[in-house]
């Protein structure tokens, strides 16, 4: 794969990225990561992803070791040893190995990590131009209660799970609920819908139980400046189904046009048909990948 990862204060191939297996990351979970992408030789909002990834570690209790300033250095040059036009960017830090026989956290070295491999689409730009499928799962998304779903993690079973329920039902992707009748999130994206059109368009994200998404801010302010009301709020399945347009936030693909929920079309518009709604933010999200206050150039990178 092409791609550099930096770990134990070395950076190294892919290939030769490893940890050990009695790492509380691997063995637990017990870790926070963020992913922060590069488009045509430009960071996207960087200070944003690390200013999330330092509320996650700070909540997690969590000491990666390193400075901030660091942290922005090693993404830099993961993505130009890497050679990366447009990478996929991702910091991580997990709780590390305790003492030994020990079960106390606070006996671990936290580890410090970060990779940058080519840029990672949810959905590629064919697919996006005829829409994907969205499919509601039974499976009840973990309460935040008791995983906070702000603290970006990797406990994915709930979505992995959600997955297989989406294939064996044609779908391609999948939003979990929260076990009540309101929508929540999916696998590595936040879920908008759109009611009406024209100047009385209201976009609606659900607030609860979700990640904080640095693509969903974006959208959310696009929205609104670009006039729209926006709702930050609970989002019912039923409501959901009764949208004029449904679309993803997400880092792999910005704004992503859902034509299908559960197996029926969106507003009954054909594949590749999507509300202006939709189409004005994925092209305004792209547009801003231009916007000198949001895009950070990468260090060393040589441009073709």
């Amino acid at each position: 794969m092409q791609g550099c990862a930096f770990v134990d204060g070395e950076f190294v191939a892919p290939e030769d990225a490893k940890i050990s297996i009695f790492d509380w990351g691997f063995l637990h979970s017990d870790a926070t990561y963020d992913v922060a992408h590069v488009w045509k030789g430009r960071f996207f909002r960087l200070d944003d992803h690390l200013d999330r990834f330092e509320a996650s570690l700070k909540a997690l209790r969590l000491d990666p070791g390193v400075s901030r300033q660091r942290m922005r250095e090693v993404m830099h040059e993961c993505v130009a040893r890497a050679g990366l036009q447009d990478a996929y960017v991702e910091v991580l830090c997990t709780r590390g190995r305790p003492a030994p026989g020990s079960r106390d956290p606070r006996t671990c070295r936290n580890n410090f990590m970060a990779f940058a491999i080519p840029f990672v689409w949810i959905a590629d730009p064919a697919k996006q131009q005829r829409g994907i499928d969205l499919i509601v799962s039974s499976t009840q998304r973990i309460p935040p209660a008791s995983v906070d779903p702000r603290i970006k993690n990797y406990h994915w079973m709930d979505f992995v799970m959600g997955l297989f329920q989406a294939y064996e039902r044609g779908g391609e992707t999948v939003v979990l609920t929260d076990g009540q009748g309101h929508i929540t999130e999916g696998p590595g994206f936040n879920v908008f819908a759109v009611f009406g059109s024209g100047a009385s368009a209201r976009v609606v994200t659900p607030a609860a139980g979700v990640l904080e998404g640095v693509t969903r801010r974006t959208v959310i302010e696009m929205a609104q400046a670009a006039g729209l009301v926006v709702e930050q709020r609970l989002l019912a399945v039923d409501e959901l189904r009764r949208a004029d347009e449904i679309f993803l936030s997400t880092s792999g693909g910005g704004v992503v046009p859902i034509s299908h929920l559960d197996g029926l079309p969106v507003a009954g518009r054909r594949a590749g048909e999507f509300g202006p709604v939709s189409a004005q933010l994925q092209q305004r999200y792209w547009q801003l990948h231009e916007d000198p206050r949001l895009v950070e150039p990468v260090r060393g990178l040589t441009l073709d």
